[in-house]
């Protein structure tokens, strides 16, 4: 019988308005995102909350012990649910996640969180490499844009391309209406 557990990533206060590196589209995501875990709290599911913490206090964000670093106040863990610290962008590196959902018996996972180029993308992956079914809620992530090469690519787009490629092969992306609505048939 397979096990679901919540992952909610990096949804920390520097990505918000007033922080070092805010996202477009942060608000929305975390609404969604607290959605989420609202609905997996009234359901008694395993809720395992990610925070990023660069090693260095030159980091351009989330450093160590700043109130950046902290989960925001919209999503802050609950007593019971899981935390992990990481401090770079696999939520699996250097880690106890590994270790905690074997513990746990978790085999599915539902992904939300920042930034979906980035942290969302190499968690998602990498918990496909490791035999985990993969639900990736697309409106509870949130990214920026970006630039290469002299291209700019709006956040818009960064995100629908990452969000793509995800679905191609490393998980199912739905939209919190689709989980929420998946999850009031069972």
């Amino acid at each position: 019988m397979s096990k679901t557990a919540l992952i909610i990533i990096d949804m920390q206060n520097d990505y918000f308005a007033k922080g070092k590196w805010p996202l477009e589209g942060i608000e929305s995501a975390a609404a969604n995102a607290a959605r989420v875990l609202a609905d997996f709290r009234e359901r008694g599911l395993p809720v395992i909350h990610v925070r990023h913490e660069f090693t260095s206090s030159e980091a351009p964000f989330f450093a160590p012990g700043s109130e950046g670093a902290k989960i925001h106040e919209s999503l802050l863990p609950a007593e019971g649910e899981f935390q992990i610290l990481k401090h770079g962008v696999n939520s699996f590196k250097d880690t106890e996640l590994q270790t905690l959902l074997q513990r746990e018996g978790i085999t599915n996972l539902v992904i939300v969180g920042a930034m979906s180029h980035m942290c969302i993308d190499a968690v998602t992956r990498a918990a496909a490499d490791l035999g985990y079914a993969n639900t990736l809620v697309h409106d509870a992530c949130a990214t920026l844009a970006l630039e290469f090469n002299g291209v700019k690519v709006p956040a818009v787009q960064v995100h629908a391309a990452f969000m793509a490629a995800l679905a191609f092969a490393f998980g199912e992306v739905i939209s919190i209406e689709e989980l929420l609505n998946m999850e009031a048939q069972r």
